[in-house]
């Protein structure tokens, strides 16, 4: 953001929490770009030729993002995590409504079933890992924050370390256990 420091943008976010909807129309377009990563990133397992891009994505946040009301932005990386978070639900529901399309929408032909099983598939796997990570929440908090910053908002150590508010050190620790936990989880699911 070479026409916004930090600390502006972190001061657009609060005066955005504190209903000033002015500062969020200054916002979004000077953080735009680094909406459309998260969106890719988040994208970047969904199946080839999918109806939702990154665009969509970004837009569908933003709706969500604008009925935010009174959140307490804590500083930029805090807001794209949330934005991540959001991407994640709104994937994530996408992903249960296919399979559940899939189960008993009324799909008709074999030329059909064919082409909605890779699809199928990578969209239960989404709705695995929410699940997963749903539980890890349950029982720790922290690992699955970090893993909602690392994986989904794409976050560096260091970022998620400020987010989070812990050591780097301790990012990386509860990183791995996180990564081991939610592999058992959805491989013995």
């Amino acid at each position: 953001m070479a026409d916004l420091s930090v600390s502006e943008t972190t001061e657009l976010l609060r005066a955005w929490a504190d209903g000033d909807q002015k500062a969020l129309s200054a916002l979004i377009p000077r953080v735009y770009r680094e909406l459309r990563r998260l969106a890719g990133r988040c994208l970047q397992n969904e199946r080839p030729g999918q109806s939702l891009q990154v665009t969509d994505l970004v837009h569908e946040a933003y709706l969500h993002l604008a009925d935010v009301s009174r959140l307490d932005w804590r500083h930029r990386n805090h807001f794209f995590a949330v934005s991540a978070t959001l991407m994640r639900r709104i994937l994530v529901d996408r992903a249960r409504r296919r399979t559940a399309a899939k189960r008993g929408g009324g799909v008709k032909g074999m030329d059909v079933e064919q082409a909605l099983d890779w699809s199928s598939k990578r969209a239960a796997d989404m709705v695995a890992l929410d699940d997963a990570l749903s539980e890890l929440a349950r029982v720790a908090p922290r690992k699955a924050q970090i893993v909602e910053l690392r994986f989904f908002a794409g976050l560096e150590v260091k970022e998620t370390a400020e987010v989070v508010g812990v050591s780097e050190d301790t990012v990386m620790r509860d990183w791995k256990l996180a990564k081991a936990w939610l592999f058992k989880e959805m491989t013995h699911s």
